[in-house]
């Protein structure tokens, strides 16, 4: 038992120094005092650290196919009515959905921007008596409505119900719906009374829009929207009103928010100068999946954006309106929070005690040797 315990003696990597062969001397204390305060400091740091939690990025090809790209818009028009505002969308693949109604939202602002009215754009015309046959003759009791679309119909079946179907009707023709006094469901429906009414106002206009997720583009077009029969946009300009396009967005997403992210567009406002012109915004959007400390996951969207402006002095076809043109990156983000392991905080604990003390240590020899140097000097000077 006692070789065993003399061979344990053998192996110890920490020889004691006897307390008669050991001496403490202030400067040791001072070094001590002031690396004991380092230590604490950096274990302090280390322990915030390690109680926060760190974010691990990759890059990963986006392999998903398919599915549906929410976008959510909150967007202020200070010189266009809400009457005349409309969204349209369409993409590559040759979908497209004009005057959209579904889930948008407008306010009528004053000069001010003060809300004077909110309302929810719906589709349909409210129920007036007698209203204009499509052959000519007034609404009669137990008979179908079927209003004329004015010489826009597709077949001899179409009606047109609403002021909204009728203008629908003449953009599916490419025309211009230029004087809608003369049509009997504007008139009913009071559209020009509107019109009238809105003159000076602006509008608020907020909502989502479920589109396909390929390349496309959603804008927001005063006056009237046309139907071309081409994949991406080249409008003619039927009309010859002028239009102030300036605009402030408010809110632009691709999907729902990411803890951390800012979209680049919330918040900017343009102010247009001339009359009429087109504003563009090219978006790249970026697939971006986050993962929080707890497990919960959102599958989402970034987006990095580019603006041009297109004068209608320069492009005379270009319609006024402001675009929003985006496309999907192959590349997809995965952000994942986590805790720092228990080991590696105390691997860095260890590294901490052991390299301050180490330091200490060859400081304090250093300056013992140094003193006992100076003082061996200071000897001999005297006795010479």
């Amino acid at each position: 038992m006692e070789k065993m315990f003399n061979k344990l003696r053998n192996l110890d990597a920490y020889p004691k120094i006897n307390e008669d062969f050991s001496s403490r001397t202030a400067s040791g204390g001072v070094i001590t005092l002031v690396s004991s305060i380092v230590i604490a400091l950096l274990f302090i740091s280390e322990f915030r650290l390690y109680l926060h939690t760190v974010t691990d990025t990759k890059l990963v090809v986006d392999t998903s196919r398919g599915g549906k790209l929410r976008i959510n818009f909150d967007v202020t028009f200070p010189a266009i009515p809400c009457t005349l505002l409309s969204l349209d969308t369409m993409d590559i693949s040759g979908e497209r959905h004009l005057d959209i109604r579904h889930d948008i939202f407008k306010k009528r602002i004053d000069s001010h921007g003060n809300v004077i009215e909110v309302r929810q754009e719906g589709i349909g015309a409210p129920k007036i008596e007698r209203p204009l046959q499509r052959h000519g003759g007034r609404l009669e009791h137990n008979e179908t409505y079927c209003g004329s679309c004015y010489g826009a119909e597709s077949s001899d079946d179409d009606c047109c119900n609403s002021c909204a179907e009728v203008r629908e009707a003449y953009r599916k023709r490419g025309w211009g719906l230029t004087n809608t006094d003369l049509i009997d469901q504007c008139k009913r429906e009071g559209f020009v009374q509107k019109v009238k009414e809105e003159v000076g106002e602006g509008c608020n206009i907020h909502g989502t829009l479920e589109v396909n997720k390929v390349a496309g583009n959603f804008h927001f077009a005063p006056g009237r929207s046309f139907h071309q029969n081409t994949h991406l946009l080249d409008l003619l300009a039927l009309q010859t009103e002028s239009y102030n396009i300036s605009h402030k967005i408010n809110k632009l997403s691709f999907g729902d928010s990411i803890p951390g992210i800012v979209n680049p567009l919330d918040g900017v406002q343009w102010v247009q100068e001339n009359p009429n012109g087109v504003y563009q915004y090219f978006t790249k959007v970026v697939p971006t999946i986050y993962t929080n400390i707890r497990g919960h996951t959102i599958e989402s969207n970034q987006f990095s954006v580019t603006e041009h402006y297109k004068s209608s002095e320069v492009d005379f076809r270009s319609p006024p309106g402001v675009f929003f043109f985006y496309d999907l990156s192959p590349i997809k983000v995965t952000f994942t929070e986590a805790h720092t392991p228990f080991l590696h905080f105390l691997t860095h604990i260890c590294a901490i005690v052991g390299g301050v003390f180490t330091v200490a240590g060859i400081v304090d020899s250093f300056v013992y040797h140094g003193q006992k140097a100076i003082q061996k000097k200071r000897n001999i000077g005297k006795l010479g």
